[in-house]
């Protein structure tokens, strides 16, 4: 994995307050949730889980058993924290997902920015390849990801929106997103993404095994479908969602 365990580690906190930022609640999680869809006695691998944020959402919509994720021993700390505090029967792993080897099948695997982490086209078939081993047959693996479908031009801001998205205009295969973040408090943060072609996204799900990979959404929170405020979001859509299935 391109990120390194200390740089989340140092902004774990920051990213963590991240989910406070409003596109999280009406564009993030709605979208999420409508991908994902009924989970009610599902056994669920959250992978990249971070502070535990959608690992909790998702114990909470009905899960049976959901277990997180993550290369960061600070985002794991946090989210085992919450556990403490707030108990739900979440259980979380400090481990590498390149690298990942669990005999346990589960029904679903999630993914939120995981996959715009692999700066090559190996290191994305990998990724996939774990969450495809881990599944059972007719198993979806589902997520979020950086739009690459939308590349910004370099006049759009996401800055309204609590974050600021830069490449070079015409990006090349492994090629760094920088986000930019600042959160309601002000509080400022900056973390690395890699550009990889849609095609080469088809690719290592084809390659992996993957039936019905495509792109989802982003939809917006019916609350909000008439707020100019999203216009810039929707217009040019930075994030999207991912879904596909392990046919048998």
């Amino acid at each position: 994995m391109n990120q390194s365990e200390s740089e989340y580690d140092g902004i774990a906190e920051a990213y963590r307050d991240s989910k406070q930022l409003s596109f999280r609640k009406y564009i993030e999680e709605y979208t999420f949730f409508e991908i994902l869809g009924d989970v009610r006695g599902a056994t669920v691998l959250d992978l990249a889980c971070g502070e535990g944020f959608y690992t909790r959402k998702i114990k909470q919509a009905g899960a049976a058993e959901v277990t997180g994720v993550d290369l960061s021993a600070e985002m794991i700390k946090l989210a085992e924290e919450e556990e403490r505090i707030r108990p739900l029967g979440c259980k979380y792993l400090n481990r590498d997902v390149a690298q990942l080897n669990m005999a346990e099948s589960v029904d679903v695997v999630v993914a939120m920015y995981l996959l715009n982490y692999a700066g090559t086209k190996e290191e994305l078939l990998n990724f996939v390849q774990v969450a495809y081993n881990r599944l059972q047959l007719g198993g979806r693996f589902i997520g979020f990801n950086d739009n690459v479908q939308h590349v910004p031009r370099g006049t759009i801001s996401f800055a309204q929106y609590g974050f600021d998205k830069v490449c070079t205009p015409s990006p090349q295969e492994g090629d760094v997103i920088s986000y930019q973040m600042i959160n309601e408090d002000g509080t400022r943060f900056e973390f690395k993404n890699y550009f990889l072609k849609p095609e080469t996204y088809q690719w290592a799900f084809q390659k992996a095994g993957f039936s019905n990979f495509q792109w989802v959404g982003p939809f917006i929170h019916p609350s909000q479908q008439h707020n100019s405020f999203w216009d810039a979001f929707m217009s040019h859509p930075p994030l999207i969602g991912f879904s596909a299935s392990k046919q048998g």
